[in-house]
């Protein structure tokens, strides 16, 4: 027999949990199908572990620029206990309380469409339920880290971010494959923890190419000082790995091999629709488009949120889309207008804030320059130094940072602002709410930052553009 409800979600990530929430806050019952944990790849395999890594080599790195202050060696046995407790030892019974809490129906197995308002749910131990929906279908299954075509490097068996953030023990040589985010983090993260010999082959000509230049060039500068060998133009040509979980070689196009303990490939990431059934209603696999509702075009009941839906790879956008697709499903079941500006997923189309743990943090919302050029916007740049804030100095001797503003000339606004340096972090909420606000510079400009703190950098970059 068939179950049914109003709204099923497949994927428990926080992108599927929060469309649940607000579908039953708006008087709908629901169901969360997932095969693996509830609280999905952000809470056991992605930002939560991550962080828990970051944070000793962030806090290693702050107080050894303050005089007066030492600090040992990082027990990295401990900080991969902490890990351990962060994401609540691999069990996912807490996250799955929470749902029934909502109340929602949690559905362990894996979740498949199989035709229009009905999903077939392989479960543990061989069975199958099929459920179907009244009002909607919601895929919010994330996605799965890509491998390139290497010769041997698959069949290596690298770590991907899933091993990485989950290690039970630091290996002593690493290689990592890749010159974005996790890339990044998870190199200074292990080097951090004991991977004395840590070596970053980049494909393209900088680290984090995607942002403003200047934030790749800080990173590589604080990877060099600790001792993290990056090497731009670098290409893995041949993988080998002779004995399972033994020493592994990589061959590269140019210049001698490089051997390892073990081998990191942060290569991006692709949409996890394979098996999903979209053929059934359809579909290819592949990023799921979607219009600003989060509904697929021509399915009046399928929606995607998250990462599967490739509009922005970032949990709080996926938890964002969540909000606005559980709202939008209750006010169409309920008949209710559903072209309010809180119904459709806005903010996607700004540019998402984004947060590089690294140290230094590397943050950014909205466009960059080189972006916004590309977008036909007449634009003005302004960067300021962040060790000539005042601010900046007190935090530490040596302190590295930049900032820059992307401003719109023809409407005075923001178009994206980035900062890189040590705890520029919790400068990008405020840059988020100018960028998406689109607030005029003439009123920024009242905006007093506090002094002595590092946000007094905002009276410095206007000031730089003028005002």
């Amino acid at each position: 027999m068939s179950e049914e409800y109003d709204v099923i979600v497949i994927g428990a990530g926080p992108a599927g949990e929060n469309v649940a929430d607000r579908a039953v806050r708006g008087g709908l019952s629901a169901a969360i199908v997932e095969d693996r944990l509830a609280g999905g790849e952000c809470s056991y395999w992605a930002c939560i572990p991550s962080k828990a890594l970051l944070r000793p080599v962030e806090l290693a790195g702050e107080a050894g620029r303050v005089p007066g202050l030492t600090l040992g060696p990082i027990d990295a046995a401990a900080v991969l206990a902490r890990r351990d407790e962060a994401v609540s030892r691999y069990d996912d019974s807490g996250q799955v309380g929470w749902i029934e809490g909502l109340p929602a129906a949690y559905v362990r197995g894996r979740g498949r469409l199989d035709g229009p308002r009905r999903v077939r749910v392989d479960t543990p131990g061989g069975g199958e339920r099929v459920l179907t929906a009244r009002h909607a279908v919601v895929l919010a299954t994330g996605t799965t880290a890509s491998v390139p075509p290497v010769p041997g490097l698959r069949e290596a068996k690298p770590w991907t971010s899933h091993e990485v953030t989950a290690a039970t023990s630091v290996p002593e040589r690493l290689v990592v494959i890749g010159g974005g985010v996790v890339a990044c983090e998870m190199a200074q993260a292990m080097h951090g923890l004991g991977a004395r010999r840590t070596t970053v082959l980049v494909r393209g000509g900088s680290l984090l190419e995607r942002m403003e230049p200047f934030a790749g060039e800080l990173v590589a500068a604080s990877f060099a000082a600790s001792g993290i060998d990056v090497r731009t133009g670098a290409e893995a040509a041949r993988v080998e790995r002779p004995v399972p979980g033994g020493p592994v070689t990589v061959h590269l196009a140019e210049g001698p091999p490089l051997e390892a303990d073990e081998l990191l490939v942060a290569t991006g990431r692709r949409a996890a629709t394979a098996g999903l059934g979209l053929d059934s209603v359809g579909l290819a696999d592949g990023p799921v488009e979607v219009d600003d509702s989060l509904r697929v075009p021509g399915l009046d009941w399928l929606y995607a949120v998250g990462d599967v839906n490739g509009r922005n790879l970032l949990t709080h956008m996926g938890k964002y889309q969540g909000r606005v697709c559980g709202d939008v499903i209750a006010a169409r079941a309920k008949g209710e207008p559903d072209d309010l500006p809180s119904l459709r997923a806005s903010a996607d189309g700004f540019g998402a804030p984004q947060v590089v743990f690294t140290d230094p943090q590397v943050c950014s919302v909205g466009r960059t320059e080189a972006a916004a050029r590309r977008d036909g916007f007449r634009v003005r740049a302004v960067e300021y130094d962040l060790a000539s804030v005042a601010g900046a100095y007190l935090l530490g001797d040596g302190y590295r940072g930049r900032a820059k503003a992307v401003v719109d000339e023809d409407r005075r606004v923001l178009l994206g602002v980035t900062f890189a340096g040590p705890g520029t972090a919790e400068l990008l909420h405020a840059a988020t709410v100018a960028v998406t606000a689109e607030v005029p510079l003439e009123r920024l400009w009242h905006a007093v930052p506090s002094f002595p703190t590092v946000s007094e950098v905002w009276l410095r970059l206007l000031e730089a553009y003028g005002l």
